[in-house]
């Protein structure tokens, strides 16, 4: 029984049969009470011939004919004074009085079940009135012993009916739940089987049978999730290689940036005051860029980076971080001296500077920072005067390679930011986008937590 179809038959039998027994009950009833009511009307008629007579007396033989049909020792039949009986010999000693009119249901349910059960054969005395004429009283002695062969006979019809129609709606049940049901379920489970086994093949991705019903939706939603982890997989295996690729660039940009700060070392000792003034500038971006390689080279390494966490001034940071930015954006940093962060700087440089950096290349002329501290936690807000994030952008915000808001981007620079917030338990969200340009919240500890500590 581990098939899902044997089991849907061996229910469907067992169903069905339970609900046959709910009806057998009152079937059987039913059929004892129409059994005594005809012995009842059998008994009428036999007393009319009676009536029917001059001195309402008839043969010993008719009289043997008559109680015959109704199968009783005796038959009485009483309207008013009038009496008349039908009897051969002195009926036996009467076992039970039998009144079916006074019988409630719980009562003929019993008495029914109890002629099913019994061994031997009892004398019954049926008194009531006449299903015919209720003013005619009649009184009938039998025994019940036809009674109970044909309860039983009736009680085999309906359970041998009762089992072919089980067996019979079972077996259609089987055919439409096998062909609705467990068919596209072994069809979704081999699907899986082979797409568990080649994910990357878009031929193991199933295709959809058009039905409206649940197993429609599960095939689409199916077919749905299989596309979305076949292109996740793509999408790791294109990074993969695109980051073995830069690792290796990674290494020789190192090398070319170690001799770029050599030679940049002697800007400082120019006579040109101007050259003088950015040189300081210059040798910082090439530091933090080499030292960006060797942080990326250990990425891919697998070596990884523990933060140093230190008390960071935020507007020295935010300063630094502004410093060149794309198509002469302004920054205006609004923070206090006075306020600090506690993070890694130099991680906390690059969400900075992707941030600002996205919002000069989006179009923005001037960008705003702003910071308040409250309850352990700097709340800090970096709007712009730019037109705003396109809609697909909003919708795949913070999605590498995906929510770029300008051609040829590739979304890194808000996704790396968020991630290095959640790396210094903070958070980056997109307040508000619009014509009038966008807003960006960023939370970070501006001290030790007690898991620091």
């Amino acid at each position: 029984m581990k098939s899902l179809s044997a089991r849907l038959l061996l229910l469907t039998i067992i169903f069905v049969m339970a609900a046959e027994v709910l009806i057998f009950v009152p079937s059987v009833a039913r059929f004892r009470e129409t059994y005594i009511r005809d012995r009842m009307v059998a008994a009428h008629l036999s007393v009319l011939v009676l009536d029917a007579t001059p001195d309402g007396m008839v043969s010993e033989e008719l009289t043997q004919e008559l109680l015959g049909f109704v199968e009783a020792y005796s038959v009485a039949a009483r309207r008013g004074d009038l009496k008349l009986s039908l009897m051969l010999e002195s009926p036996p000693e009467v076992d039970a009085t039998v009144r079916p009119d006074s019988e409630g249901p719980m009562t003929m349910v019993a008495q029914a079940f109890a002629a099913l059960t019994q061994d031997e054969s009892r004398v019954l005395r049926i008194v009531g009135p006449s299903p015919r004429n209720p003013a005619v009283e009649l009184e009938i002695v039998m025994e019940d012993g036809p009674l109970c062969e044909a309860i039983l006979a009736f009680a085999f019809r309906v359970f041998w009916l009762s089992l072919a129609i089980s067996l019979i709606t079972a077996l259609l049940v089987f055919v439409v739940l096998q062909r609705q049901l467990v068919r596209p379920l072994k069809r979704l489970i081999r699907n899986m089987a082979r797409f568990r086994a080649h994910p990357e093949n878009q031929n193991t991705v199933i295709r959809p049978s058009g039905r409206r019903d649940e197993v429609g939706v599960a095939e689409r939603e199916l077919a749905a999730m299989q596309t979305t982890i076949r292109d996740a997989l793509t999408q790791r295996k294109h990074l993969a290689a695109l980051g073995t690729a830069v690792a290796k660039i990674n290494h020789d940009l190192r090398g070319i940036l170690s001799s770029a700060l050599v030679v940049s070392d002697r800007l400082e000792n120019s006579e040109d005051p101007e050259v003088r003034r950015i040189a300081p500038g210059i040798l910082d971006a090439i530091e933090r860029a080499a030292a960006l390689c060797g942080r990326t080279l250990n990425y891919a390494g697998q070596e990884g980076s523990a933060l140093r966490f230190e008390p960071v001034p935020l507007a020295d940071l935010i300063a630094d971080a502004g410093f060149g930015l794309p198509n002469e954006a302004r920054l205006k940093c609004r923070v206090e001296p006075s306020v600090t962060v506690h993070g890694d700087r130099a991680q906390l440089y690059r969400v900075f500077g992707n941030l600002l950096r996205n919002a000069a290349e989006a179009g923005a002329t001037e960008i705003a920072v702003d910071a308040q501290c409250r309850d352990g936690t700097a709340e800090i807000t970096v709007s712009d005067n730019g037109p705003g994030l396109p809609p697909r952008a909003q919708q795949n915000l913070f999605k590498p390679f995906e929510g770029s808001a300008r051609a040829g981007g590739t979304g890194l620079g808000l996704s790396i930011a968020r991630e290095l917030a959640r790396d210094h338990g903070g958070e980056l969200a997109l307040r508000s986008t619009g014509a009038n340009g966008t807003v960006f919240a960023l939370r970070l500890p501006d001290r030790p937590t007690q898991e620091d500590l």
